[in-house]
């Protein structure tokens, strides 16, 4: 536990500065080549100059909220979040807009309530971490005998995560370049309707998120299969009644878009209409492939759900997304259905590798 939890906040720190690095040289040139006055790139460089401070402070809040999950404490990471959201909002418009008396900071008051907001929620988690764990930091040794090696282990087991994050954003932002290339009202109701799948498709990833959690818990405790399978026969049929919650979600916002974008045109509405039957589908699979990859991730066989993600996104969608939009200009409803046709040529890799069960026996055995 000591060794995860140093090795992940250096990580996390190591990249997090890094990519401070890489504002304090190349952000101001780049904020000046894009803004569209001196004034907009003035308030741009005021805002990240403060934000950097969230950076440093996400950094270490996800490192102690991730080993609060682990450990099973999930309320911990949840209360951190309780309180930190309402003192972004009220410090935010308290200093954007200067009331009780205090200075207007404009956008720059936006960047310190969001750093304000993550020093009490590190501050919390770094005050519940102590006491609980105090006995922890007094632990001699590391996990692979020195804190080096230990390191590039974690990095090792890490890699393969972060790529495929990485590579599901790339891949995402790709399409959405080649989804500008639509007819207007098409282009229009994709737009609309990606952050509701985003958004409404957390409760599932957050399901499965959750049973990965679980499921490391079980293995480290060395359970027998019998019990991996009834856990995960459970979050398996808990993950369908998410799936359908999500479902639900999608069609009200489908029905509704009368009332949701009262503005739109007719037919940007009837397209937002046409996607629910790709919709009603799409979270189904979704749900249980993220069964599957987060299950085969606790067990640490992180680079074949690595490899799964990756080529199903880069030689599937993107080049079947940029072919019938670039080439074959087929309704938007066809380009939506795109992601339910990648989650369903994922489900036999993922589907095959847990029902093997490799993934409890690999663990089982060390």
């Amino acid at each position: 536990m000591k060794s995860a939890l140093l090795s992940g906040l250096v990580v996390s720190l190591v990249i997090g500065l890094l990519g401070l690095g890489v504002i304090s040289i190349f952000g101001e040139a780049l904020i000046g080549s894009m803004a569209p006055s001196d004034e907009v790139a003035r308030l741009a460089r005021d805002y990240l100059a403060v934000f950097s401070l969230v950076i440093l402070g996400e950094a270490i809040g996800q490192c102690l909220s991730s080993c609060f999950n682990g450990c099973g404490r999930t309320t911990l990471p949840l209360y951190s979040f309780c309180l930190s959201l309402p003192i972004n909002v009220i410090a935010s418009v308290v200093l954007i807009h200067g009331h009780f008396g205090l200075p207007a900071f404009g956008v720059a008051g936006a960047a310190m309530g969001s750093a304000l907001a993550v020093a009490v929620q590190v501050g919390f988690l770094g005050w519940r971490l102590l006491p609980l764990d105090t006995d922890l930091f007094r632990v001699p040794g590391w996990r692979q005998g020195d804190f080096g090696t230990t390191l590039l282990r974690h990095v090792g087991f890490s890699l393969p995560i972060a790529a495929t994050f990485i590579s599901a954003t790339f891949a995402m932002h790709v399409c959405t370049l080649i989804y500008a290339r639509l007819d207007l009202n098409e282009f229009a109701a994709m737009t609309l309707i990606a952050p509701w799948i985003m958004v409404a498709g957390t409760i599932s990833m957050q399901w499965a998120q959750a049973t990965c959690i679980i499921v490391a818990q079980l293995l480290g405790k060395g359970h027998n299969e019998a019990t991996l399978d009834r856990f995960l026969g459970s979050a398996w049929r808990g993950a369908f009644w998410a799936a359908g919650a999500v479902a639900v979600i999608y069609a009200g916002v489908c029905l509704s878009a009368r009332f949701l974008y009262a503005d739109l045109s007719d037919e940007t509405r009837a397209i937002l209409l046409g996607f629910m039957p790709v919709l009603l589908l799409l979270p189904f699979p979704k749900g249980s492939n993220a069964i599957c990859g987060n299950t085969l991730r606790a067990s640490g066989d992180t680079i074949y759900v690595m490899h799964v993600f990756v080529w199903a996104q880069w030689l599937f969608r993107v080049p079947a997304t940029a072919l019938v939009v670039l080439w074959f200009d087929v309704p938007a409803v066809w380009v939506l259905s795109l992601l339910l046709w990648e989650e369903l040529l994922k489900l036999p890799a993922f589907h095959r590798r847990l029902l093997s069960g490799e993934w409890k026996r690999a663990v089982i055995g060390r």
